[in-house]
C-alpha cells in the first residue's frame, strides 16, 4: 500500500523552477546596469568629453612638434563646437587650412560639447562651425588663428575649455611651464594630466 503524503508538504518540498531563478537573475541585471549607469552619469565620469580632450591635447602637441621640424607657423582656429588647424602661407599672406597632414584636418566636437577659450587673459567670443562657413562664403574671409603656434615651438598663452553642455563638466587645457599643452588640474570630468587617445 503506498504512503500518502499531506498535497500542502509536497508543494512546499519543490523550490524555485529554473523559470523563476532566470526572471530574478534577469531582474537583478537591470537594476545593476541603471545603478551603473546613474552613478557613472552622477560622478564625473564622461567618457566622451575626456576623449575629446585627450584628442585635443594630442593634436596641439603634435602641430607643435610639426611646426618645430617643418619651421612654419601654425594654428588653432576655435568655433564652439568644433576647430580647425590653419598655416600660414607667405606666398600669399594667408592662413589656410592643412591639406598636408590629415591628422589635423577640421573637427567638430560630438554633440553637447563645446568650446570655450580665453586668450592672453581675454575671453575670446566664438562663433559657431555653421557661421563661420557662412561667413567664409559670403565674405571669402581669411581665417586668423586665435591661438598660434610658432615655428620654434613657443605657443600663445591661453586656456581652451571643453564642456559638456548643462552639467558643471569640463576640461581645461593650457600651455604648461615647457610650453607643452596638459590638462589643467580642477575640471570635473578632467584630469590632472594628459591622454594619448586619437
Amino acid at each position: 500500500m503506498r504512503a500518502r503524503f499531506p498535497v500542502s508538504a509536497t508543494r512546499r518540498a519543490r523550490g524555485f523552477t529554473l523559470i523563476e531563478i532566470l526572471v530574478v537573475c534577469v531582474i537583478i541585471a537591470v537594476v545593476s546596469a541603471g545603478a551603473i549607469l546613474s552613478l557613472s552619469a552622477l560622478g564625473g565620469e564622461d567618457s566622451g568629453l575626456d576623449t575629446e580632450r585627450d584628442r585635443l591635447v594630442d593634436l596641439m602637441n603634435y602641430a607643435q612638434e610639426q611646426a618645430e621640424l617643418q619651421t612654419r607657423e601654425l594654428g588653432l582656429y576655435c568655433t564652439q563646437d568644433g576647430y580647425r588647424f590653419l598655416e600660414f602661407d607667405p606666398r600669399t599672406n594667408l592662413w589656410t587650412d592643412i591639406a598636408s597632414d590629415d591628422a589635423l584636418a577640421a573637427r567638430q566636437l560630438p554633440e553637447g560639447l563645446r568650446l570655450s577659450l580665453d586668450v592672453e587673459s581675454h575671453d575670446v567670443v566664438l562663433d559657431t562651425a555653421a557661421k563661420a562657413e557662412e561667413l567664409e562664403k559670403t565674405d571669402a574671409r581669411d581665417y586668423k588663428p586665435h591661438i598660434m603656434i610658432f615655428s620654434n615651438g613657443d605657443l600663445t598663452s591661453f586656456q581652451l575649455t571643453l564642456e559638456r553642455e548643462g552639467t558643471s563638466r569640463s576640461a581645461t587645457l593650457a600651455p604648461d611651464d615647457q610650453g607643452r599643452v596638459e590638462v589643467l588640474q580642477g575640471g570635473a570630468g578632467g584630469s590632472g594630466s594628459s591622454g594619448n587617445g586619437s
